[in-house]
C-alpha cells in the first residue's frame, strides 16, 4: 500500500487536473456532498470508457483509485487496468499495475487475462517494467498464475540488477507460499542468494530460505547441510563489522539483517546437534556484544534468545538468554517487558531452575500497573509454583490480593485457589490460606472452590474444632465475603458444640470464648443480612435446626427464628421454616437422629468428578438427568439443590433409589436398621423405607406404622396451611393408614425430595454384551437392549475403556450407518477418558432399522482423542450385531 500512495501521490503531483477532484472533494462539509461529487466523477469515467477515450484512460484510472480508497465502488473500471498494461509506454504500464494491485485481487476472474501481459514484461529489456511486473505479481499472484509464472520469476533469480533479484525473490516467497509443491524449483537459485553483498537481495534472499524451510524438508535438509557455516559467516562479519552509515540503525549494522539471521539460524538449529553446535559461539557473541539500550539492540537480543532457547541442549548459553530476559523485566517499556515474560514462559519448559531465579523480578511485574503484564506475570507465576516454594509464593499472591484492583481480583484469586490446593503440603495450611483468599476475595471464589474446602474439611476430623474457629473469626470481620459466610455457617452447624467447647484446641490458636448464644446470633446475622442469597439463607436454617438438638438452652430462640421465615415470599424458605418448625414442635423423639453431624464426604470422589475422570450424571429433584451441548450430563440448575447446599456438580452423585437418597440426606444408615449385624439387605421400596428410617430399628413395625401415620399426618396438616399461604392448588398427599403391608407412593420426610417411584414396564429381549471394537489401546462395548413393541429400534450403550497408561483428552465418538438405517447418537458422559481402565465414557445411541428382519445392522466408527495435545484417530466397522437386530 505504501507503494501504491507514493505512486498516486507522483501521478497527481506531475498532472494538475488530478487534483480539481481531490480539491473538490476535501471541500464537501457533508458525506451527501461527498457522494455527489463521487457520482459526478464516476458518470464522467463511465462516460470517457464508452468512447474509448485513450488520451485520459491513466488520469481517469488514476481517479478510480483515489475514489476506491475512498470506499465507493469501481468494479466497472478493471478492464481499464488490463488496457493500461497491455500498453507500450512505462508511465501507462505504470498506472495499470497501480490500478491491478489496488482494484482487483486473486479472487477475481478477469484477473485471469492479465497474465500472458505479465509473462511479457518479466521477458521485458526494460528492467522498470520487470520491476512493476514482479510487484504486481507479488501483491496478487493467484495458484494458477504462480504455476504459470514460476520459470519466469526463478530465471530473474539470477537478473543482473539487483533491485530485480530483490523483487524476484519477494516474489519467488508468494508463489511458493500458494504452491508450495515449487519450493524445490527455489532451492539452489535461494541458496545463491545467501552469498550476496548487497543487502537488500541478502535480507530478502535469507526470507526466502526461511519460507523454503517451512514448506519444505527437503529444503531444510539442504540448507542445514549446505548453508548453515555460510550464514553463522554472514552473522559474524556482521556483528564485527564496522561503521557503515549507509545500513547504521542506533550504532548497530543493519538490525533487520540480523534478525532475519536468526531467524533462520533457529530453524536450522532446531533438532539437530551439529548444526547448533556451528552456531553456538556466534549466538554467545551477539547475546553478549550487543547493547540493549536502544531499541533495535533489543529487537536483536530478543531474537537471539529466542533462537537460544529453540536450538539443541546449550546449559550455558540458555542461563544466559534467560538473564538477558530478566534485565528485559527490569526496562521500564512495557513492550519489552511484555515480551520477555512471553518467552520466559516458553523457557520454563526448557530450563525451570534458570527461570526460579529471577522469581522476585516476576513477582513484582504481577504488582504492576499495566493489567497486561499483571496477568502475563500471573500466569508465569502460576507455572513457577512447585511443592518447594508453594508457601513464599503464596504467601507474597495473598498479601498483593488485599491490594490488587477489583477487576484483577477474580484473576488472582482463582490462581491462589488452585495452587493452594495443587501444592498443599498439609491440610491445616491449605484450610489457613483458603481461610484467608475467602476473607479478602471470598466474592471473587467459585463454587468448586469452597466447595472443596468443605470436604477437606469435613475429611480432617481432627481440624474440626480449629477450623470452625477460625472461620467464627473470619466471619466477625468479613461478613460481606458470601462465600466465607456459607463456610463458616456450615461448620458452625456441623461443629457447633466444638467451637463452644473448645474442642481440640492446637497449640497455635489464641483463647477464644464463645457460648451457644453466640453461635446462634452468627446464624441470624448472615439469615438477616440484606445481601445475603437464597443459598445463604437456606444453609444458615439447616445450621439452625442442627443447632436446636445441641443447644438445648437455645431451641426456643432457634425456634423463633426459624418460625420468622414462615411468610417469606420466597417459597424455598418459606418451605423450609414450616417443615423445620414441624420437626421441632412435634417429632423431638427423631430430631436428634435427623440432625446427626454430617459423614465424611468422599475426597477422592468428589476431586474425580472435578477432574471429569467420573461419570457427571447427577439425579435431579424429578429424579431425571440433563444433558448440556458439550456432552457431559450435569443436573439441573438450582438455588439450593439439597440440604447441604452443595451443588451436585462436586457432591457425590445420589442414588436413584429412596432408601440410598433418605440415607445420604439424613446420614442414618437405612440398611443396618432393620438387618441382623453382619449381613446386608437391601432397602425396602415405598412406605417401608419410610417406616424403617422413622421408627429407626428400635420400635415393632405396628408401632413404627403408627409413628409414621401419625408424623405424615402432622406434616399434611402443615403443607395445608403452606397451601393457603402459596395460593398452592394441591399439594402431594400420603394416607395416613399406610403400612408396610400396602406400599404407597415414597415420599420422604422433607416434601417429597426423593424420586418418585418408576413403574414397571415389559423388558424387551435380553442380549448379551458385544465387544465392538478393540485394539491395544482402547475397548468399545455395546450394551444393546429392545424398545417393547418397537422390534425396528435397537438401544446401544457404548461404555469405552482405556488400555493404555495415558489419560484421553477431547474424547470424540463417531458413527455412521447405511441408508436403511437411522442413528441418534446422545451426548457422551464425558470428553476425558482415564487411563489403565480407572473410569470409563458411556455413550447412547438409538438406531432404527427400517429393513428390520431382512437386513442387520452394520456400523462404521470413528474415535478421536488427544494424548499429550496430539490427534489420535481410530476407525473400525462393527458388523457382529445378532442377526434379530
Amino acid at each position: 500500500m505504501d507503494f501504491i500512495s507514493y505512486g498516486l501521490k507522483a501521478f497527481f503531483s506531475t498532472r494538475p487536473y488530478g487534483w480539481d477532484m481531490i480539491r473538490a472533494i476535501r471541500s464537501c462539509k457533508t458525506a451527501a456532498e461527498e457522494r455527489a461529487v463521487v457520482r459526478k466523477e464516476c458518470a464522467a469515467i463511465r462516460a470517457a470508457i464508452s468512447e474509448n477515450d485513450q488520451d485520459y484512460r491513466h488520469r481517469n484510472l488514476a481517479k478510480l483509485m483515489f475514489i476506491h480508497m475512498l470506499g465507493y465502488p469501481t468494479h466497472f473500471g478493471q478492464m481499464e487496468c488490463l488496457k493500461l498494461i497491455a500498453s507500450s509506454g512505462f508511465p501507462e504500464k505504470r498506472i495499470g499495475y497501480l490500478g491491478l494491485m489496488l482494484l482487483l485481487d486473486e479472487r477475481q476472474e478477469v484477473l485471469m487475462l492479465v497474465t500472458n501481459s505479465l509473462k511479457q514484461d518479466l521477458n521485458h529489456s526494460n528492467q522498470y517494467i520487470i520491476g512493476l511486473a514482479l510487484c504486481a505479481l507479488g501483491n496478487i499472484c493467484s495458484a494458477e498464475m504462480a504455476r504459470d509464472l514460476a520459470p519466469e520469476v526463478e530465471r530473474l533469480l539470477q537478473f543482473r540488477d539487483p533491485n530485480i533479484r530483490k523483487k524476484a525473490a519477494l516474489c519467488s516467497i508468494r508463489i511458493i507460499k500458494k504452491v508450495p509443491d515449487l519450493a524445490e524449483n527455489f532451492i539452489n537459485p535461494a541458496a545463491s542468494l545467501l552469498r550476496e553483498k548487497h543487502h537488500g537481495v541478502l535480507i530478502t534472499g535469507v526470507q526466502l530460505c526461511t519460507d523454503l524451510c517451512k514448506v519444505s524438508s527437503e529444503a531444510l535438509e539442504y540448507f542445514r547441510e549446505k548453508c548453515t557455516e555460510g550464514l553463522v559467516k554472514t552473522l559474524k562479519d556482521m556483528a564485527n563489522s564496522p561503521y557503515a552509515p549507509e545500513y547504521d540503525i542506533a550504532g548497530i549494522t543493519d538490525p533487520f539483517l540480523h534478525i532475519r539471521l536468526l531467524k533462520i539460524l533457529r530453524i536450522l538449529g532446531q533438532g539437530d546437534a551439529d548444526a547448533s553446535d556451528c552456531m553456538n559461539d556466534i549466538l554467545a557473541q551477539v547475546a553478549t556484544k550487543i547493547e540493549s539500550n536502544k531499541n533495535a539492540g533489543n529487537a536483536i537480543l530478543y531474537e537471539c534468545v529466542g533462537t537460544i532457547m529453540s536450538i539443541e541442549d546449550n546449559g550455558g548459553l540458555r542461563v544466559l538468554a534467560i538473564n538477558i530476559l530478566g534485565r528485559f523485566l527490569s526496562n521500564r517499556d512495557n513492550n519489552i517487558r511484555y515480551v520477555a515474560l512471553n518467552m520466559l514462559m516458553k523457557a520454563i519448559m526448557v530450563d525451570a531452575q534458570a527461570v526460579q531465579r529471577h522469581r522476585a523480578t516476576i513477582l513484582e511485574c504481577v504488582k504492576d500497573s499495566d493489567a497486561s503484564i499483571r496477568k502475563k506475570a500471573l500466569d508465569l507465576v502460576y507455572v513457577l509454583v512447585n511443592e518447594s516454594n508453594v508457601k513464599p509464593l503464596t504467601k507474597e499472591l495473598i498479601e498483593y490480593l488485599e491490594a490488587s484492583d477489583q477487576e484483577f481480583k477474580g484473576v488472582l484469586t482463582a490462581k491462589i485457589c488452585s495452587l493452594v490446593e495443587k501444592f498443599s503440603p498439609e491440610k491445616i495450611w491449605y484450610i489457613d490460606q483458603m481461610l484467608k483468599v475467602l476473607s479478602e476475595a471470598g466474592n471473587f471464589v467459585k463454587d468448586e472452590v469452597w466447595h472443596a474446602l468443605i470436604v477437606v474439611i469435613s475429611n480432617a476430623s481432627d481440624l474440626h474444632g480449629y477450623s470452625v474457629r477460625a472461620l467464627y473469626r473470619a466471619f466477625q470481620t468479613s461478613t460481606e465475603q458470601e462465600t466465607l459466610v456459607r463456610v463458616a455457617v456450615w461448620c458452625i452447624g456441623e461443629y457447633g458444640d466444638m467451637l463452644v467447647n473448645n474442642v481440640g484446641m492446637l497449640d497455635i490458636e489464641e483463647p477464644i470464648t464463645v457460648t451457644e448464644s453466640d453461635a446462634v446470633d452468627a446464624l441470624e446475622v448472615s439469615i438477616k443480612r440484606h445481601n445475603s442469597d437464597l443459598t445463604t439463607k437456606a444453609m444458615a436454617l439447616i445450621a439452625l435446626l442442627k443447632l436446636s438438638s445441641r443447644f438445648p438452652s437455645c431451641s426456643e430462640r432457634i425456634k423463633d427464628i426459624i418460625l420468622q421465615n414462615k411468610r417469606s415470599f420466597v417459597l424455598e424458605l418459606q418451605q423450609r421454616s414450616i417443615e423445620f418448625n414441624c420437626i421441632l414442635q412435634k417429632h423431638q423423639n427423631i430430631r436428634s437422629a435427623l440432625v446427626e453431624r454430617m459423614p465424611v464426604l468422599d475426597e477422592a470422589t468428589f476431586s474425580g468428578r472435578r477432574a471429569g475422570s467420573l461419570p457427571t450424571s447427577v439425579s435431579t429433584s424429578t429424579g431425571t438427568a440433563r444433558n448440556l451441548p458439550n456432552g457431559i450430563a450435569k443436573p439441573a440448575a438450582a438455588p439450593v439443590a439439597d440440604l447441604l447446599d452443595l451443588s451436585s456438580d462436586d457432591a457425590p452423585a445420589p442414588s436413584s433409589s429412596g432408601g440410598d437418597f433418605l440415607q445420604d440426606l439424613l446420614g442414618v444408615d437405612l440398611s443396618s436398621a432393620s438387618a441382623p449385624p453382619g449381613t446386608s439387605q437391601p432397602p425396602k421400596a415405598g412406605t417401608d423405607v419410610l417406616l424403617d428410617l422413622l421408627s429407626i430399628g428400635t420400635s415393632p413395625p405396628a408401632q413404627s406404622s403408627s409413628s409414621a401415620s401419625n408424623i405424615l399426618s402432622s406434616i399434611q396438616d402443615d403443607k395445608a396451611s403452606l397451601a393457603n399461604l402459596n395460593g398452592l392448588a394441591s399439594l402431594t398427599s400420603l394416607s395416613p393408614n399406610a403400612t408396610s403391608a400396602s406400599p404407597a407412593p415414597m415420599m420422604d420426610l422433607l416434601d417429597g425430595f426423593g424420586p418418585s417411584p418408576q413403574k414397571k414396564e415389559e423388558n424387551g429381549p435380553a442380549y448379551p454384551s458385544l465387544v465392538a471394537y478393540e485394539s491395544s489401546t482402547l475397548r468399545m462395548t455395546f450394551n444393546i437392549s429392545k424398545q417393547p413393541g418397537n422390534p425396528q429400534t435397537t438401544l446401544i450403550q457404548a461404555i469405552f475403556t482405556n488400555l493404555s497408561p495415558n489419560v484421553y483428552n477431547d474424547f470424540l465418538f463417531q458413527a455412521a450407518v447405511p441408508k436403511f438405517l437411522q442413528l441418534h447418537l446422545d451426548p457422551a458422559s464425558s470428553n476425558t477418558l482415564p487411563a489403565s481402565g480407572n473410569g470409563s465414557i458411556t455413550q447412547s445411541m438409538k438406531v432404527t432399522n427400517s429393513q428390520h428382519g431382512k437386513k442387520s445392522l452394520v456400523m462404521r466408527i470413528r474415535i478421536a482423542y488427544k494424548i499429550n495435545n496430539k490427534d489420535v484417530l481410530e476407525e473400525g466397522q462393527v458388523s457382529n450385531f445378532p442377526r434379530d437386530l
